[in-house]
This record gives structure tokens, sequence and C-alpha cells, in this order.
């Protein structure tokens, strides 16, 4: 039998092979297009960069201010020398930005306008960077793990609208292939299947993972504290019954007062028993309540016995005859519902086919034996085709990215990040003038 991996990769073979022989056709890559926010990101580019600008500008004007008149007030010094740093950083800083997209002052420097000049090494570079850590078995199967697209699948068939127009689709041609086949196999086949999955879910290890979920998240103590307040509810509406059932348990040669009494004392225990459960989250009851169930959800996962009984109950219902009917009438409700949907009209509204396909849906979402396998056999089916063509994908996205115009490619990645780049020129012309004004602090100091 094949392996999960080998049906996976003999599936996505298949489909290379309907679609034609060999790799994927490359498509020509085209230049970079407008965006709709490009307006948008465009003003705040540009404010941000007058910002900078204009901390830069104010960092040379005092500069110079406090140049010319460092002579007549000494302690200027240290505005001049802050201001001189500010002013070194913050050119610093934008030398190194603009160099990111364009030659800055229009000068061809080596090793600027990087985005525009080394394009094709950018677009190598990422074709790799997504080839090695995106398309990745791993990556790939736990993203695919965590989708669950066959519960995500049978979801959407449940809905009535998806399920029609899937009726729609496929109930000509099936209905064609069930009148060429004969209905006892069929139905033989139907019925196999279906017990078949039940059988192959073990009923009390599914009920102690389900009660597991619900000790983790602490929801049995919720459950108890309900159950005590449906008591303590109980115990005050009955209690002229209760007075009653104790009046008539005691001994005819007991006053009526003592039944009273009697009475009372009954009443006020059990409530001030219910009272303390649940005011009290360490009373005892609770922690025989935790110890009990935990102990109950071991035996079902792990007691050879409970298993058995529970594996024993379902083969009881399974045998019964009740359980055939079902299954058979699963089968002709949608071979039926198959005909009907074959024979309307494209405008008719849901038939039985649409709503058996709604109602399969649903069943299959709490099946989790078999969205389990089928969990499975689509990431064995995603990651067979990825891995097949990974080298081609990434060589798409580098061909693309050679494809682009250079001044466009330089405009786009600018309008991605320049904004926050002018961080980098305003933290530069801060930074630069602390650690300027820091410098001359310590000069000073030392001599």
């Amino acid at each position: 039998m094949s392996t999960g991996p080998d049906r996976g990769r003999a599936a996505a073979e298949a489909v290379a092979a309907r679609a034609g022989s060999g790799p994927p056709s490359v498509i020509t890559p085209t230049s970079l297009g407008a965006r709709p926010d490009d307006a948008e990101r465009e003003a705040r580019l540009d404010t941000m960069r007058r910002r900078a600008t204009g901390l830069l500008a104010l960092a040379a004007g005092v500069f110079v201010a406090a140049h010319l008149l460092e002579a007549r007030y000494p302690w200027l010094g240290f505005v001049r020398a802050t201001a001189e740093a500010s002013l070194v950083g913050g050119l610093a800083d934008w030398f190194a930005v603009v160099a990111l997209f364009r030659h800055p002052l229009g000068i061809p420097i080596p090793h600027t306008a990087i985005v525009a000049t080394r394009k094709d090494r950018i677009g190598r570079v990422l074709g790799t960077f997504v080839q090695s850590h995106f398309l990745t078995r791993e990556v790939i199967a736990a993203k695919l793990a965590e989708a669950r697209p066959a519960e995500r699948a049978a979801r959407w068939l449940s809905d009535p609208e998806h399920s029609r127009r899937v009726a729609q689709q496929v109930a000509g041609g099936v209905a064609r292939t069930l009148e060429a086949l004969p209905d006892e196999e069929l139905r033989a086949l139907v019925r196999q299947g279906l017990l078949g999955q039940l059988r192959a879910t073990r009923v009390a290890p599914a009920l102690g993972q389900t009660l597991s979920l619900v000790l983790a998240g602490n929801r049995h103590q919720e459950l108890l504290e309900e159950v005590v307040r449906l008591a303590a509810q109980a115990v005050h509406d009955n209690r002229d019954l209760i007075r009653e059932q104790v009046k008539a348990e005691s001994p005819w040669w007991v006053p009526g007062m003592v039944d009273d009494l009697l009475y009372q004392r009954i009443i006020e225990a059990i409530e001030a028993m219910l009272r303390g459960i649940g005011a009290d989250p360490r009373h005892p009851v609770r922690a025989r309540f935790d110890g009990a169930l935990r102990a109950f959800v071991d035996r079902l996962e792990h007691s050879p016995d409970a298993i058995a009984r529970a594996e024993a109950l379902k083969e009881e219902w399974l045998a019964d005859p009740s359980v055939t009917e079902l299954t058979d009438r699963v089968w002709e409700t949608t071979r039926a519902a198959v005909t009907r949907v074959a024979t309307r009209a494209d405008g008719a509204g849901p038939g039985p086919l649409a709503r058996g396909i709604a109602a399969f849906g649903a069943a299959l979402v709490t099946n989790e034996a078999l969205l389990a396998e089928l969990n499975e056999l689509a990431v064995d089916f995603t990651v067979a085709a990825v891995e097949q063509y990974r080298g081609e994908i990434g060589d798409f996205i580098a061909q693309t990215v050679a494809g682009w115009d250079p001044a466009a490619t330089s405009r786009r990645f600018e309008l991605a990040v320049g904004r926050d780049l002018q961080y980098v020129r305003v933290n530069g012309t801060l930074v630069g003038g602390l650690v300027g004004l820091a410098i001359y602090t310590l000069l000073r100091v030392w001599r």
C-alpha cells in the first residue's frame, strides 16, 4: 500500500501530466504597476522626509549660530558640539538612506542606488529565500495542519448555497455513472465504508481526549458549580416536599415539633454544604470531584477494560438493524437526490442532492478520524507538488524581479519602507547630537 507522501506525490504528478508534460511554463515578468494606495504612501513619505530634513536644517542653523557666538559666550561650545555632531550624523544617515534608492545629488558614486543596480541579485536572493524558508516540507505541512483544509472544506460544503452549486456541477455526470452500476453492490459499499470508519474510531479514547480539553480549561469546576446551583435551587423549591418526607419517614410516636426541628437541621446542613462548595475553590468535594474525573479520563484513555467495554457497546450498537437501515437510507437519499438534481433546471432551488451534500459536510465536520485522514492526504499532496516545483517557483520570483523596471523597482521599495527609513535619519540626527555632546563634555572635564 502506498504511504501518505507517495499518494500525494502521485497525485501531484497526475495533475502535472494532465496539465502537460514537463515543468510549468515560465510567465514573462512585467513591470510594476501602480497600487491604489500609492498616493497615500507618497504623502506619508513626503511628510516624514520633510520632518527629517527640517530637523537636519535646524541642526545646521544652530551649529552656524553657536559657532559665530561661541567666542562671546563660551558655554555655547556645548551647543555647537551637539549641533555639529547632529549635522554629521544626520548627513551620514541621509546619504545612507538615499543611497539605497538613487545616486545622492545625482552623482554616480559607487555602491549607491543599490536597489536599482542590484535588482537582479535581490530577485535571486528573494527567490532563494522563499524557496529555502517558505516552500519547505516542514513549513507547508505545519501551516496546512494548522489550517485543517478538510474541516474547512466540510464546513464549506455544509452551507446550502455552496452545496447547491456543487450539486448542479457534478449531478449530471454522477447520475449517469450511478445508473450504470449495480445498486446492491453500491449499497454494500456505502454500508461498509460508513461502518468501517465508525469501527476504526475508538470511542473511549476519543471521549477521554474531549474530557481532557475540559479539564485543561478547568471547565469541569464550572460544571460542578452549575450542578451545585441547581441542587441548591432544587432544595429550595422542594422544602415542603422534604418536610413531608421527613414527617412520613419519622415514627408515629415522634412529636411533630421534633420532626420540624429535624427538617430544619437537614435543610440547613444541605444548604450550608452547597454554599461551601460554591464559595470555596479548595473545598474537599471539589478536590474529590476533580480527582474522580481525572481518574475517569485516565481509564478512558489507558484502561484496556474501559476501552474494551466502550468498543463492545459500539459494536453492539453497530450490529443493531437500525444502523443498517440508516446507511441504506443515506445511500437511497443520496442516489435519489443526485438523480433529481440532474434533471432540475439551473434556476431551481436546492434539491435533495444539495441538501444531502450539505448534510454530508455537516456530518464530516464531526468525524475527527476521517477529517484527520483527509487532512493528511491534503498535506501530502500539497507538499509533494511544492517539492516538485519549488525550484521553478524560486526561478519565477527571480525572473519576475529581473523584468521590473529599475527606477520603478526602486520607487516601489521606497514607498514600502522609505517612511520608516526617515526615522533612521531622525534618530541619526538626535543620537549624533547626544554623542557629540557627551564627547565634548568629557574633553572639557579632562582638561
